[in-house]
């Protein structure tokens, strides 16, 4: 190893290097690198270790010299001058909440037989250790810190602890007093009125530290706010609808404590608003009906009742009855005369209203129940419903093809069927199910179909128009079962997309390349490093 490193550091390659001898150029060519980075790193070491021993040997030095600077400053004769006061703490801006107890620091040092003074203002608040002030709320505590409990709002402002010497040096803390906030409503009572179709003016006034923030929402039916409505004191609502009555709520918020509120309720004034809830009542004779009307009004409006313009009477068979908005009249036991119009009427201090029913024998709109898409290419059965207290004595249908494209459709004649029900005891429900099918039609072709019906009273108001399509002379697929297949079709040809055939993965032949690379590479290496090319 040593002979080695001597011939390296001379420069004599003999001892490694002959002519002729390939085999030895390729065992000792790595141990060579090996040898040669081996030294070169001991090399490096040995200089940087002589760094470091200069380093310490310095840092040995500069400790000494230091040591020296001490003891020479500790022999030096001291200053004949007393120490000046200073102040160990600093001024700051504190905040606090009414309520809370508030610590102001004031430490000094070499303080010596100067006076420490608190002062607010051209008012002193202790001296030394005396307390000047009267209120009681203010003491010294942990020395000379300045402890104020149940922090008012006027405690607020700038406070000054002083070293009374030359100078009168002086440090400074500024007190902000944070208040939760309050609101109030304007009027204070909280109500307001006014008339459908006028504005009227919210207000509320909140206060606090900071300035609170104002915002309005309106209370649900379930007593629950909902979304907010407007920002700001002031909610102003344009051309009022009965429906925006009702409980508004101002919230006041500055972040500290939580949000207040104060509830402010609307009343609209309005002439009464009449809902039926059926404008046609059917019935028969000894049964019983019940008409009813949804009143809204503010003030509150007073409900009467007519029967072809002649007022009703409450008797026996006769009975209203009213709760909360809701007012009924049932007849019991029903007559023929019973039959005909009638009317509700409202009246408060802004108007009158009135609603018309009529209470019939007529036989109910017929419903129907078949299914829009046919199943016969040439026919189509068409189901419906009548309620009748009496029995039906006869049934029209009538139907008619419609031509219909994207653009327009065009209707044919209507065909005319007078159907004659079977008889229905008086025994059995009111309610009449019939059936007929209509035969010689278009296959895929669109028609609709009305019914009227008719019995002792006379005929009923005709059926909604009811549409049906006929089967076509195809299989049919309905616009359910044609979406599915639309569907899976899509997903199918919506798959992964195959390479082409007979192509080849481009990573495979990314890698095929990289290796023919590498092989020529070595080769060429092999071929200079052993001499043959």
């Amino acid at each position: 190893m040593r002979i080695i490193s001597r011939s390296i550091r001379s420069g004599d390659s003999s001892v490694l290097f002959r002519k002729g001898n390939r085999a030895t150029f390729k065992m000792n060519c790595p141990i060579l690198i090996v040898i040669s980075l081996g030294w070169l790193l001991h090399a490096h070491g040995g200089s940087n270790g002589g760094a470091v021993e200069a380093a310490i040997s310095n840092r040995g030095g500069n400790s000494r010299s230091m040591s020296n600077v001490q003891q020479s400053q500790q022999a030096a004769p001291s200053s004949l001058t007393a120490p000046q006061p200073r102040f160990l703490s600093r001024g700051h801006t504190y905040r606090a909440v009414v309520g809370d107890t508030l610590v102001l620091p004031c430490q000094v040092e070499n303080l010596g037989n100067f006076v420490l003074l608190w002062r607010r203002g051209p008012n002193v608040l202790t001296a030394s250790n005396i307390m000047v002030t009267r209120d009681e709320r203010v003491r010294l505590i942990d020395g000379y810190n300045l402890e104020i409990s149940d922090l008012e709002p006027q405690d607020a402002g700038d406070y000054v602890c002083q070293i009374s010497d030359k100078i009168n040096r002086d440090q400074v803390h500024t007190v902000e007093i944070l208040v939760p906030p309050s609101v109030r409503a304007i009027p204070t009572s909280g109500q307001l009125q006014a008339r459908k179709g006028g504005p009227i003016t919210l207000e509320c006034k909140g206060s606090g530290n900071p300035v609170p923030s104002i915002y309005w929402t309106k209370k649900s039916g379930a007593n629950k706010s909902t979304a907010r409505i407007g920002d700001g004191p002031i909610l102003t609502l344009e051309k009022l609808e009965r429906q925006q009555a009702g409980v508004y709520q101002c919230t006041a918020d500055n972040g500290v404590g939580d949000p207040v509120t104060v509830d402010m309720r609307l009343d609209v004034l309005y002439p009464p608003d009449i809902q039926v809830e059926k404008s046609w009542i059917h019935s028969g004779e000894g049964f019983e009906a019940k008409l009813v009307c949804i009143v809204y009004a503010d003030p509150v409006a007073t409900v009467s009742w007519y029967q072809n313009s002649f007022p009703i009477q409450s008797t026996d068979r006769r009975i209203m009855n009213t709760r909360a908005n809701r007012h009924t009249l049932t007849i019991r036991h029903i007559q023929q005369e019973d039959f005909g119009n009638y009317s509700c009427v409202a009246d408060n201090s802004l108007g009158r209203s009135r609603k018309y029913m009529e209470l019939s024998g007529r036989p109910g709109p017929a419903e129907f129940y078949s299914p829009k898409w046919g199943r016969s290419p040439d026919s189509y059965n068409l189901t419906w419903k009548i309620d009748s207290y009496p029995p039906l004595e006869e049934v029209r249908l009538l139907y008619r093809r419609v031509l219909m494209n994207d653009s327009f459709q065009q209707p044919g004649r209507w065909h005319d069927f007078i159907l004659t029900p079977e008889h229905r005891p008086a025994s059995e429900p009111l309610t009449h199910i019939m059936s007929y099918t209509i035969k010689n039609l278009h296959p895929g072709a669109y028609y609709e179909a009305i019914v009227q019906a008719k019995n002792r009273y006379g005929w009923n108001e005709v059926s909604d128009i009811f549409q049906f399509i006929v089967a076509s002379n195809n299989v049919d697929i309905g616009p359910e079962d044609a979406e599915v297949v639309a569907s899976s079709k899509s997903r199918s040809n919506s798959g992964a997309v195959a390479s082409p055939p007979g192509s080849l993965p481009q990573s495979l032949l990314l890698h095929s390349a990289l290796l023919l690379v590498l092989a020529l590479s070595n080769c060429q290496f092999d071929r200079r490093r052993l001499g043959l090319g």
